[in-house]
Protein backbone atom coordinates (compact mmCIF):
# COMPACT_ATOMS: atom_id res chain seq x y z
CA UNK A 1 0.00 0.00 0.00
CA UNK A 2 2.89 2.62 0.60
CA UNK A 3 3.78 2.16 -3.13
CA UNK A 4 0.20 2.70 -4.02
CA UNK A 5 0.13 5.80 -2.04
CA UNK A 6 3.64 7.38 -3.51
CA UNK A 7 2.20 6.80 -6.65
CA UNK A 8 -0.79 8.17 -6.43
CA UNK A 9 0.52 10.89 -5.45
CA UNK A 10 3.46 11.22 -8.05
CA UNK A 11 0.40 10.44 -11.09
CA UNK A 12 -2.81 10.89 -9.65
CA UNK A 13 -5.17 9.08 -12.46
CA UNK A 14 -2.58 8.24 -14.09
CA UNK A 15 -2.26 5.64 -12.01
CA UNK A 16 -5.19 3.94 -13.29
CA UNK A 17 -4.93 4.42 -16.76
CA UNK A 18 -1.77 3.15 -16.83
CA UNK A 19 -1.38 0.45 -13.56
CA UNK A 20 -4.64 -0.99 -14.37
CA UNK A 21 -3.26 -2.36 -17.90
CA UNK A 22 -0.32 -3.17 -16.63
CA UNK A 23 -1.89 -5.18 -13.80
CA UNK A 24 -4.36 -6.93 -16.56
CA UNK A 25 -1.26 -8.09 -18.67
CA UNK A 26 0.02 -9.30 -15.41
CA UNK A 27 2.76 -6.93 -14.81
CA UNK A 28 4.46 -7.69 -11.39
CA UNK A 29 3.17 -4.35 -10.36
CA UNK A 30 0.77 -3.31 -6.90
CA UNK A 31 -2.66 -5.73 -7.32
CA UNK A 32 -5.67 -3.95 -9.10
CA UNK A 33 -8.05 -4.97 -6.42
CA UNK A 34 -5.94 -2.88 -3.58
CA UNK A 35 -5.18 -0.13 -6.11
CA UNK A 36 -9.30 0.00 -7.05
CA UNK A 37 -10.51 -0.30 -3.06
CA UNK A 38 -7.86 2.27 -2.43
CA UNK A 39 -9.01 5.00 -4.84
CA UNK A 40 -11.85 4.70 -3.40
CA UNK A 41 -10.84 5.78 -0.06
CA UNK A 42 -9.08 8.67 -1.66
CA UNK A 43 -12.59 9.71 -2.97
CA UNK A 44 -13.59 8.98 0.56
CA UNK A 45 -11.60 11.80 1.65
CA UNK A 46 -11.78 14.27 -1.56
CA UNK A 47 -8.46 13.72 -2.65
CA UNK A 48 -9.76 12.27 -5.93
CA UNK A 49 -13.21 13.12 -7.17
CA UNK A 50 -14.99 10.08 -7.41
CA UNK A 51 -16.88 9.94 -11.09
CA UNK A 52 -13.40 11.14 -12.72
CA UNK A 53 -11.67 8.65 -10.61
CA UNK A 54 -14.51 5.56 -11.90
CA UNK A 55 -13.48 6.43 -15.32
CA UNK A 56 -10.08 6.16 -15.22
CA UNK A 57 -10.49 2.66 -13.73
CA UNK A 58 -12.70 1.58 -16.44
CA UNK A 59 -10.87 3.21 -19.25
CA UNK A 60 -7.99 1.26 -17.65
CA UNK A 61 -9.07 -1.64 -17.22
CA UNK A 62 -10.75 -2.00 -20.62
CA UNK A 63 -7.48 -0.72 -22.32
CA UNK A 64 -6.16 -3.86 -20.23
CA UNK A 65 -8.15 -6.75 -21.50
CA UNK A 66 -8.77 -5.25 -25.07
CA UNK A 67 -4.90 -5.71 -25.61
CA UNK A 68 -4.41 -8.95 -23.58
CA UNK A 69 -7.47 -10.26 -25.70
CA UNK A 70 -5.86 -9.14 -29.33
CA UNK A 71 -2.28 -10.65 -28.06
CA UNK A 72 -3.85 -14.01 -27.36
CA UNK A 73 -5.84 -14.04 -30.37
CA UNK A 74 -3.34 -12.87 -32.93
CA UNK A 75 -0.27 -14.93 -31.79
CA UNK A 76 -1.45 -17.52 -28.93
CA UNK A 77 -2.16 -20.48 -31.67
CA UNK A 78 0.87 -19.99 -33.99
CA UNK A 79 3.19 -19.75 -30.17
CA UNK A 80 1.41 -22.98 -29.05
CA UNK A 81 1.41 -24.68 -33.08
CA UNK A 82 5.39 -24.04 -32.72
CA UNK A 83 5.78 -24.87 -29.09
CA UNK A 84 3.12 -26.18 -27.11
CA UNK A 85 4.00 -29.77 -27.18
CA UNK A 86 6.48 -28.17 -24.88
CA UNK A 87 3.90 -27.17 -22.40
CA UNK A 88 1.54 -30.36 -23.26
CA UNK A 89 -0.43 -27.93 -24.79
CA UNK A 90 -2.01 -29.25 -27.99
CA UNK A 91 -4.39 -27.66 -30.45
CA UNK A 92 -6.65 -30.24 -30.21
CA UNK A 93 -6.74 -29.49 -26.41
CA UNK A 94 -7.54 -26.25 -26.66
CA UNK A 95 -10.66 -27.39 -29.56
CA UNK A 96 -12.56 -29.43 -26.59
CA UNK A 97 -11.94 -26.34 -24.18
CA UNK A 98 -13.72 -23.97 -26.63
CA UNK A 99 -16.68 -26.25 -26.73
CA UNK A 100 -16.65 -26.35 -23.11
CA UNK A 101 -15.94 -22.44 -22.66
CA UNK A 102 -19.34 -22.21 -25.19
CA UNK A 103 -21.31 -23.72 -22.01
CA UNK A 104 -19.80 -22.03 -19.06
CA UNK A 105 -17.04 -19.58 -20.67
CA UNK A 106 -18.59 -16.50 -20.20
CA UNK A 107 -19.97 -16.89 -16.59
CA UNK A 108 -15.40 -16.89 -16.43
CA UNK A 109 -15.16 -13.96 -18.60
CA UNK A 110 -18.06 -11.92 -16.42
CA UNK A 111 -16.88 -12.67 -12.92
CA UNK A 112 -13.37 -13.66 -13.08
CA UNK A 113 -12.00 -10.33 -12.31
CA UNK A 114 -12.66 -10.91 -8.54
CA UNK A 115 -10.66 -13.89 -8.13
CA UNK A 116 -6.55 -13.77 -8.06
CA UNK A 117 -4.86 -15.13 -11.45
CA UNK A 118 -7.77 -15.17 -13.05
CA UNK A 119 -8.59 -12.36 -14.02
CA UNK A 120 -4.96 -11.70 -15.44
CA UNK A 121 -5.03 -14.68 -17.99
CA UNK A 122 -8.82 -14.22 -18.80
CA UNK A 123 -8.29 -12.34 -22.05
CA UNK A 124 -5.49 -13.95 -22.96
CA UNK A 125 -7.31 -17.11 -23.14
CA UNK A 126 -10.24 -15.98 -24.68
CA UNK A 127 -8.00 -14.65 -27.53
CA UNK A 128 -6.08 -17.77 -27.82
CA UNK A 129 -9.14 -19.68 -28.19
CA UNK A 130 -11.07 -17.53 -30.42
CA UNK A 131 -14.01 -15.95 -28.90
CA UNK A 132 -15.72 -13.54 -30.98
CA UNK A 133 -14.60 -10.04 -29.85
CA UNK A 134 -18.30 -9.12 -29.69
CA UNK A 135 -19.01 -11.76 -27.14
CA UNK A 136 -15.76 -11.04 -25.65
CA UNK A 137 -16.43 -7.47 -25.46
CA UNK A 138 -19.94 -8.19 -23.82
CA UNK A 139 -19.06 -10.21 -21.18
CA UNK A 140 -15.57 -8.70 -20.28
CA UNK A 141 -16.12 -5.18 -20.15
CA UNK A 142 -19.80 -5.75 -18.59
CA UNK A 143 -17.68 -7.89 -15.56
CA UNK A 144 -14.84 -5.12 -15.53
CA UNK A 145 -17.51 -2.13 -14.97
CA UNK A 146 -18.59 -4.54 -12.22
CA UNK A 147 -15.23 -4.85 -11.04
CA UNK A 148 -14.05 -1.55 -10.65
CA UNK A 149 -17.40 -0.27 -9.38
CA UNK A 150 -17.58 -3.49 -6.48
CA UNK A 151 -13.67 -2.25 -5.45
CA UNK A 152 -14.08 1.27 -5.49
CA UNK A 153 -17.25 1.16 -3.94
CA UNK A 154 -15.59 -0.93 -1.02
CA UNK A 155 -13.09 2.57 -0.33
CA UNK A 156 -15.51 4.75 -1.05
CA UNK A 157 -18.38 3.07 1.49
CA UNK A 158 -15.90 2.24 3.99
CA UNK A 159 -14.16 5.43 4.73
CA UNK A 160 -11.31 4.46 6.90
CA UNK A 161 -12.47 0.92 7.83
CA UNK A 162 -11.64 -0.11 4.13
CA UNK A 163 -8.65 -1.73 4.53
CA UNK A 164 -10.79 -3.92 6.85
CA UNK A 165 -13.40 -4.50 4.95
CA UNK A 166 -10.91 -5.35 2.00
CA UNK A 167 -9.26 -7.94 4.13
CA UNK A 168 -12.41 -10.13 4.53
CA UNK A 169 -13.19 -9.81 1.08
CA UNK A 170 -9.92 -10.44 -0.83
CA UNK A 171 -10.12 -13.79 1.42
CA UNK A 172 -13.47 -14.99 0.47
CA UNK A 173 -12.21 -14.28 -3.24
CA UNK A 174 -8.85 -16.18 -2.71
CA UNK A 175 -11.24 -19.35 -0.69
CA UNK A 176 -13.80 -19.38 -3.82
CA UNK A 177 -10.45 -19.90 -5.85
CA UNK A 178 -9.32 -22.78 -4.08
CA UNK A 179 -12.54 -24.27 -3.93
CA UNK A 180 -12.77 -23.66 -8.25
CA UNK A 181 -9.12 -25.25 -8.74
CA UNK A 182 -10.18 -28.34 -6.40
CA UNK A 183 -13.66 -28.54 -8.30
CA UNK A 184 -12.04 -28.51 -11.66
CA UNK A 185 -8.86 -30.83 -10.40
CA UNK A 186 -11.54 -33.24 -9.32
CA UNK A 187 -13.60 -33.41 -12.51
CA UNK A 188 -10.25 -33.64 -14.29
CA UNK A 189 -9.12 -36.36 -12.64
CA UNK A 190 -13.02 -38.69 -12.54
CA UNK A 191 -13.01 -37.80 -16.37
CA UNK A 192 -9.01 -39.39 -16.66
CA UNK A 193 -9.98 -42.17 -14.65
CA UNK A 194 -13.48 -43.01 -16.48
CA UNK A 195 -11.31 -42.94 -19.72
CA UNK A 196 -8.73 -45.24 -18.37
CA UNK A 197 -11.64 -47.60 -17.55
CA UNK A 198 -12.70 -47.89 -20.62
CA UNK A 199 -9.56 -48.51 -22.30
CA UNK A 200 -9.06 -51.21 -19.77
CA UNK A 201 -12.51 -53.12 -20.52
CA UNK A 202 -11.27 -52.74 -24.22
CA UNK A 203 -7.66 -53.97 -23.54
CA UNK A 204 -9.51 -57.27 -21.54
CA UNK A 205 -12.14 -57.29 -24.07
CA UNK A 206 -9.30 -57.93 -26.74
CA UNK A 207 -7.58 -60.14 -24.73
CA UNK A 208 -10.29 -62.59 -24.16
Amino acid sequence: MEIVERLFAQYGYLVLLIGLPMDLIALPIPPGNSTLAYTGYLSYKHVLNLIPALAAAYSGSVLGITITYWIGNKLGMPLIEKYGKWLFLKPEYLKKTRMAYEKYGNKILLFGFFLPGVRQFNSYFGGIIQIPYRTFALYAYTGSALWVSIFIGIGYVFGYQWQLVFTWIEHFFKFTLVIFCCTIAIFLFLKWRSRFRIKLDIHEGESE
